[in-house]
């Protein structure tokens, strides 16, 4: 019987035990803080990321993996039996990662080797790398699997709350003195995956009102539809994520199941920390 393995980045956020769970490998953004050089989630996590960062008073950079790793991480997966590769990145508007994955499969001519372009990120991402896995788990085709990723891509919505924009001002998006007046302002900006882009969608002010107004949004998009999927997402904040997910649970008829996970390093240090976001895929 032919094998797929199912390979992602760790921009996808998926939690350590799913991944394990659909023996699914997620390739490390490379985070840079100078000369230094870290492999996201397997060298550093959130809390030595933000120590550092508001130690030092700027943000490190990212970086895709390298062409080379893929072509490792591919390499080992064909060594322990798979007779095909599956690679689903994080939005080619985002990062180079996908364009470096396709740069490693045509390194390894001979073999069948898909890399896929998700548009997608974070739990966005992880929900169609764990369609596609399980869909591989049932006897589906590369094709078949592909399509059911797709598939939720399409169903998938994603609204997050920051709590800060000091950690945009830092990445030189927004001016210090347009982030020093919205703390004073108590602006709490509204998230959203549009077009393969995570955008600043509103400006709210308070914390209660951006979450209140991340629940609304997702209800909106619900739109009376059963929700299959949920995930509520934090950066550095468990317990605001769970007082979240009582706003969602009153709102809305949440799965009983919800994933919780951390944003990787590779996507929260552009959120910042005390970040907290919502993630469903609704039935067709």
């Amino acid at each position: 019987m032919s094998r797929t393995a199912i390979i992602t980045d760790t921009d996808s956020s998926l939690p350590v035990a799913l991944a394990k769970k659909y023996d699914i490998v997620q390739v490390p953004i490379i985070i840079q803080f100078g000369d230094e050089s870290f492999r996201d989630v397997y060298d550093i996590d959130n809390d030595a990321v933000f120590t550092r960062i508001d130690r030092e008073g700027k943000l490190p950079t990212t970086a895709a993996p390298s062409p080379g790793q893929f072509v490792e991480t591919f390499k080992a997966a064909f060594d322990s039996g798979a007779d095909s590769v599956l690679c689903f990145n994080i939005s080619s508007e985002m990062s180079a990662t996908y364009a470096s994955a396709r740069q490693a499969a045509e390194l390894l001519p001979g073999k069948r080797i898909e890399v896929v372009d998700t548009r997608s990120l974070a739990m966005g991402q992880g929900f169609m790398v764990l369609a596609a896995a399980e869909a591989v788990a049932n006897g589906a085709s590369i094709e078949e699997a592909i399509s059911a990723a797709e598939n939720i891509r399409n169903r998938t919505y994603l609204f997050g709350a920051l709590a800060t924009l000091k950690y945009i001002a830092m990445s030189g998006r927004v001016s210090h003195l347009a982030a020093g007046m919205a703390g004073l302002l108590d602006i709490k900006p509204i998230l959203s995956l549009q077009n393969g882009k995570l955008e600043l969608l509103e400006k709210i002010r308070t914390q209660n009102k951006s979450w209140n107004r991340a629940v609304e949004l997702t209800v909106e998009k619900a739109a009376g539809r059963k929700i299959e999927k949920m995930a509520v997402l934090n950066v550095k904040a468990p317990e605001a994520a769970r007082e979240f997910e009582g706003l969602l649970r009153a709102a809305l008829p949440c799965p009983e199941e919800i994933v919780f996970t951390d944003v990787t390093p590779g996507l929260s240090i552009h959120t910042g920390a005390g970040m907290v976001a919502v993630v469903i895929v609704t039935a067709d």
